[in-house]
């Protein structure tokens, strides 16, 4: 089910915030209130502010009840949101019902309190502006002046109650002390409001990530578990639902070059147009190059290009590019080049996935590249890692676009990248880098390890580079071991005999066994 296709007995309301909707299916319960429960940090203003702008912005007013802030510090931090409340109240579609506490005026509680002044105030709010949304924050700063719970429930429910009778969709924020444990302050909000949403701004790993999760929908569907999210400058939270990604990316067997002819042959013919290229290699084994040549190729064939770099400034891209004969700045002028450089610290992957995904949007580029997601994995624990590589290259394999991804593998010789254990899954095409140890002297070999859809060559084949770019030569031979790092001469006699057990009686084209390489001649063979 998705919340395109809902036909609930309960009709939903679209809070128009990005990503939520989606694992909503459909939006918050019509009529209802929803408490959104969580800890400091995690958004829950935010998050309330732009259900009512989000609404006004579909033509349904709104009333914003603020126990706590007063309405002048809600205008002044919303502006960073482009929500401008003060013309929003003028035009008769917002409207405050402040009952924050003033700094001048101190707070006696004397004999019982309730609520009844506050309820016909929202009453005579709402009838105002002909409201259809609402929000209360936060529970916490007016429940801190009843009595025992008791009393907070019951007027908790006449709160409720109010909202349901006034036909308004509300959300009522609640603190909360933990991220994972009572689901708020009091331990009974939840039982009393039809829906409960929770907030998260959780510590992994010495870094903070924003989660958001349905708990409760009464008599409607919705998405199970948390789904990561972020709160953007210009457009407040952004949910990023994975499990709303669908398999219905087209497929096509249009090829494109990769911008290494000799790479282009072991490849089968070039990279399918619609293909994710993970390119893996230790450091200083041609990753950056390989990557330079993928874009020269693509302006070449009058393709735009994009280049998200995040180990290497402009002036270093664009002066090594020179040095292979490739001039970037002389690309970004004719408009078919944009590159973007950032340090992955600067935001969490939440905050760059959302930033790259509005750069494609307005570049409309044929093919990306990034260099390097080694990097990007060094800010984030392992699943939110994972989960931004699917996000991303869900998103391009949607567009059709081309992906050429870098990998910097963990070890100088041989062996795996942790990168690769995460994605390789989810990539078309892997090509492997590794330096090959040989008498005292280091050499370039590359293979393709994977070719989604289409045969390729299996040889571990020797390259070089200087000023013009990449070449690559003959198959490695009398050596086996060059994956792993673990290298082993083999005499003539033996490769013959392993060749012979390798060999596929199916296959017309004669290739060396994967573990076999080492270039022909006479110095190799003896």
């Amino acid at each position: 089910m998705t919340w395109r296709n809902y036909r609930g007995p309960v009709p939903k309301l679209l809070t128009g915030i990005p990503g939520f909707d989606l694992i909503a299916y459909g939006g918050l319960p019509e009529g209802r209130s929803t408490l959104l429960s969580g800890t400091s940090g995690s958004a829950k203003t935010v998050f309330a502010c732009q259900f009512l702008a989000e609404g006004i912005r579909r033509g349904e007013p709104g009333v914003f009840v603020t126990f706590e802030e007063s309405p002048d510090a809600i205008r002044k931090n919303m502006e960073g949101f482009n929500w401008d409340i003060p013309a929003w109240e003028k035009a008769g579609q917002w409207a405050f019902v402040d009952v924050s506490p003033h700094p001048s005026q101190e707070t006696i509680i004397s004999g019982s309190y309730d609520l009844n002044g506050l309820l016909v105030r929202i009453e005579n709010a709402a009838r105002k502006v002909g409201a259809k949304r609402m929000s209360l924050d936060s529970l916490g700063g007016v429940f801190t002046q009843l009595g025992d719970n008791t009393t907070v429930r019951n007027e908790l429910f006449r709160i409720v109650s109010a909202l349901k009778e006034l036909g308004v969709t509300s959300i009522i924020t609640a603190e909360r002390t933990e991220e994972y444990g009572q689901v708020s302050r009091y331990g009974i909000e939840e039982f009393v409001t039809d829906n409960v949403v929770i907030l998260r701004n959780g510590l992994e790993q010495e870094k903070r990530r924003r989660t958001i999760e349905i708990l409760k929908f009464r008599g409607a569907p919705h998405q199970k578990g948390e789904y990561p999210f972020t709160v953007s400058p210009n457009q407040g939270v952004v949910v990023i639902p994975l499990s709303a990604i669908e398999l219905k990316q087209k497929s096509t067997d249009v090829r494109i070059r990769s911008g290494v002819p000799e790479l282009d042959r072991m490849c089968g013919g070039g990279f399918f147009r619609d293909s994710i290229i993970l390119l893996s290699g230790a450091t200083g084994t041609g990753k950056t190059l390989v990557t330079t040549m993928f874009i020269a190729g693509g302006v070449e064939d009058g393709e735009r290009c994009l280049l998200f770099a995040f180990e290497e400034s402009r002036d270093q891209l664009f002066r090594n590019a020179i040095g292979w004969g490739v001039d970037f700045e002389k690309m970004e002028a004719a408009g078919k080049l944009k590159v973007v450089c950032e340090y992955p610290e600067t935001g969490s992957l939440e905050d760059h996935l959302i930033a790259m995904k509005a750069i494609v949007d307005e570049f409309q580029p044929q093919r990306i590249a990034v260099d390097s997601l080694s990097a990007l994995e060094r800010v984030a624990t392992i699943k939110s890692f994972r989960e931004f590589a699917i996000g991303l290259t869900s998103y391009i394999k949607d567009k059709n676009v081309a992906g050429l991804f870098t990998a910097t593998s963990s070890s100088l010789l041989g062996g795996s990248s942790v990168t690769e254990t995460h994605i390789s899954t989810i990539t078309d095409s892997i090509i492997l880098l590794r330096y090959v140890e040989m008498h005292g002297e280091m050499r370039r070999g590359v293979t393709v390890l994977k070719m989604r859809g289409s045969a390729h060559e299996k040889n571990i084949r020797e390259f070089t580079i200087d000023g013009t770019g990449m070449h690559i030569g003959k198959p490695f031979r009398n050596i086996s071991g060059i994956l792993s790092g673990h290298f082993m001469h083999l005499p003539p006699g033996e490769i013959e005999r392993l060749r012979e057990m390798f060999k596929d009686d199916g296959d017309t084209t004669p290739t060396a066994p994967p573990a076999l390489g080492g270039p022909e001649t006479p110095e190799h063979s003896r």
